[in-house]
C-alpha cells in the first residue's frame, strides 16, 4: 500500500501526545483550550524552528479553523435570531401545537426526534436537517420533559451518526471507501448495513438508557450554554416594546413558515442541494423569515429589532464557538491544515499527521480477521479525530484491502467497518466542534454533548466490532 513505510517523525509523536493529553482532559471534564494552544505553538516550533513562526501559528490556526466553521457558526446564529422573534411573538407556540398531540412523553420524544433526523439526514446530510427540525421540535421536547441534552444527543446520534455513517441516499461516504478498497460502492453498502444497524441500535438504546438512568438519581447535567438555552431573555425596555401579532397573522405565519421549509426540503431534493448549499438555502429562508415576522411583530420599530435579533443570534453563536476554536485549530492541524500553515516540513509521503500516524499502526499489527477488525475500528476513529469525519476513511478502505488481501477476509466488511468508525468519532458524535450544530441550536455545551456521547458511542463501537468478526 502505499505510504505504509512512511516515516513518523518528531511532529508526530508531538502531536499524539497532545491528542492523549486532550483526550484525558475531556474525559475528566476539566477545559482544554490552554493544551491546545501549547500544542499549536510546540508544533509550530518544532515545524519553524522559530519562536516568531510558532506564535503567529497560533493566531493563524484560530483563523483557519474559524474560517472552516463560518458556515455553521452562520446558520446556527440565523436560526437562534428567527427563533427569538417566533418565540417572542408566539408564533413558535402556534406552530407547535399539533405536535404536540404525538409527542406526549420524554421517550417519545427521544425517538420521534431522533427518527425524524435520520430520514431527512438521509436525503439532506445533518447539518441542515438539524437546523430544520431543531428550530421546530426543540420546544415540544422540552415542553413534555425531554432535557435539551437529550434532545441533542437524539439529533446527533440520529443524524451525524447513524444516517452520515451509512450515507445510501447520498453515498459520499461509501464512495470514497469504495474508491480507495478498489470495490464497488453498492458491495460496501451493502455490508455496512448490518454494522450500521447494530452501531445505531446499541449507541441509542445505550444512551437512551443512561439517560433516564441519570435522571431518576439526579445526578443529570443539561449543560446549558451560560444557563440559557434558543429562549430569548427579554428585559423590562423590550417587555414594554414586545409586539403582538394579531390571532389571524399569527397562525397565518405559523402554517407558512413550514411550508416554507417544506419547500426548501423539495428544492434539496429536486436541485441535488446537498452539504453547504443545503445549508445556505436553509439559513437565506431563516433571515427573510426573520425580517417578514420582525417588521409585522415591531411595525415602526422593525428596521431596528432586525439588526438586534441578528446581533443576539451572533453573539449566540460565537459565544458557543468561542472555546470550539481553539481546540477545532489543534485538531485542525492533524490535516491539510499543518502544511498550510507552517510550510512542507512533513515527510514527502505524508497524507496529513493523522493519516500518518493511522498507516504507521496498520503496518504494526499482526495480520488475522480479529486484529485487522480491531485495527479498521481504531483507524477509523484515529483518523476521524480532526473532526470531518471524511478526511480519513479513504485511508480505511485502504487499509481494508490491504488486511482483506493479507487475510483472505471480507474487503467489503472491513471497508464499511473503518467507515463507520471514522464517521461516527469525526462526522459529529464525539469531537466537540463536529457535533456543534445539535449542540447550539438546542444551546446545550458541546463539551458536555460529547461527554454524553462518549461511553455509549465507545460501548457501539465495541459491540459493532465482534459483529463485524463474525461476518468476516
Amino acid at each position: 500500500m502505499p505510504g505504509m513505510g512512511i516515516h513518523l517523525t518528531a511532529i508526530h509523536y508531538v502531536y499524539l501526545a497532545f491528542i492523549v493529553f486532550i483526550m484525558t482532559l475531556l474525559i475528566r471534564r476539566r477545559d482544554t483550550t490552554m493544551i491546545c494552544v501549547a500544542g499549536i505553538f510546540v508544533l509550530g516550533l518544532i515545524a519553524t524552528e522559530t519562536l516568531s513562526g510558532s506564535v503567529t501559528g497560533v493566531f493563524n490556526s484560530f483563523v483557519y479553523a474559524t474560517r472552516e466553521l463560518l458556515g455553521t457558526i452562520m446558520i446556527i446564529s440565523i436560526i437562534v435570531a428567527m427563533s427569538q422573534v417566533l418565540m417572542r411573538t408566539g408564533i413558535n407556540e402556534t406552530m407547535i401545537a399539533p405536535l404536540t398531540r404525538f409527542i406526549r412523553t420524554p421517550a417519545v420524544a427521544f425517538w420521534g426526534i431522533g427518527l425524524i433526523m435520520m430520514v431527512t439526514s438521509w436525503f439532506f446530510w445533518p447539518s441542515p436537517a438539524v437546523a430544520l427540525i431543531g428550530a421546530v421540535l426543540l420546544p415540544v421536547a422540552v415542553r413534555v420533559g425531554l432535557p435539551a441534552l437529550g434532545a441533542a444527543m437524539a439529533m446527533n446520534l440520529f443524524g451525524h451518526g447513524i444516517a452520515l455513517s451509512g450515507d445510501y441516499i447520498i453515498q459520499g461516504a461509501p464512495k470514497l471507501t469504495a474508491d480507495a478498497a478498489g470495490l464497488p460502492v453498492s458491495s460496501v453498502m451493502e455490508a455496512s448495513v448490518p454494522l450500521v444497524i447494530v452501531m445505531g441500535l446499541v449507541t441509542t438504546v445505550t444512551a437512551f438508557w443512561m439517560m433516564r438512568r441519570d435522571l431518576k438519581r439526579g445526578t443529570w447535567r443539561d449543560g446549558l450554554v451560560t444557563g440559557k438555552n434558543l429562549t430569548p431573555s427579554v428585559s423590562a425596555e423590550e417587555e414594554e416594546e414586545q409586539a403582538v401579532v394579531s390571532p389571524g397573522v399569527k397562525k397565518g405565519l405559523a402554517i407558512a413558515i413550514p411550508l416554507l421549509f417544506l419547500i426548501d426540503v423539495l428544492a434539496m431534493f429536486l436541485l441535488h442541494l446537498q452539504g453547504g448549499d443545503a445549508t445556505a438555502l436553509v439559513g437565506g429562508t431563516a433571515v427573510f423569515i426573520l425580517i417578514v415576522v420582525t417588521l409585522l411583530a415591531h411595525r415602526n420599530r422593525g428596521l431596528e429589532k432586525v439588526t438586534s435579533y441578528l446581533i443576539d443570534g451572533f453573539v449566540f453563536g460565537f459565544k458557543v464557538f468561542g472555546p470550539v476554536i481553539p481546540i477545532a485549530a489543534f485538531f485542525y492541524l492533524g490535516d491539510s491544515a499543518f502544511t498550510e500553515l507552517f510550510g512542507q516540513v512533513l515527510p514527502e509521503a505524508s497524507h496529513g499527521i493523522v493519516n500518518d500516524l493511522g498507516v504507521a499502526l496498520a503496518g504494526v499489527v499482526p495480520l488475522n480477521g480479529a486484529v485487522g477488525a480491531i485495527t479498521l475500528t481504531i483507524i477509523g476513529a484515529i483518523t476521524g479525530l480532526d473532526g470531518s469525519g471524511f478526511s480519513g476513511i479513504s485511508l480505511a478502505g485502504s487499509v481494508a484491502q490491504l488486511f482483506a488481501a493479507a487475510t483472505h477476509t471480507g474487503a467489503a466488511t472491513l471497508t464499511a467497518l473503518g467507515q463507520v468508525a471514522a464517521i461516527w468519532v469525526g462526522g459529529g458524535t464525539l469531537i466537540p466542534w463536529a457535533l456543534i450544530p445539535a449542540a447550539a441550536i438546542c444551546g446545550v455545551s458541546p463539551f458536555e454533548l460529547a461527554r454524553r456521547n462518549l461511553k455509549p458511542v465507545l460501548i457501539g463501537l465495541g459491540v459493532t466490532t465482534i459483529v463485524a468478526m463474525f461476518l468476516l
